[in-house]
């Protein structure tokens, strides 16, 4: 059985394993399902794919996503997931 979240932690936990930032629109107390993966998407995964595979079953279609970059803009649904990674680093 899946544990269920908060949904502030369900963000971070994201974070952790996927070096990306997202923001859930919803109390971030509500509870979610778990995030459940321990490693990375593959690199040459979009971030629309990595959206429907990953993020959006745990949420149960009931929240809103957005993907924050590393300068705070909205990559486009096409971007792969390492650029997306490589725009937080700071060199």
């Amino acid at each position: 059985m899946t544990q269920n979240i908060s949904i502030s932690t369900f963000e971070d936990l994201v974070f952790e394993v996927e070096q990306v930032r997202i923001v859930v629109r919803g109390n971030p107390r509500d509870l979610v399902q778990d995030y459940g993966y321990e490693r990375k998407a593959a690199g040459n995964t979009s971030v629309t794919g990595w959206l429907e595979t990953r993020v959006y079953p745990a949420l149960d279609g009931k929240y809103s996503v957005a993907v924050v970059d590393g300068s705070g803009a909205i990559p486009h649904g096409r971007t792969h997931m390492s650029k997306l990674r490589g725009s937080y680093l700071v060199e």
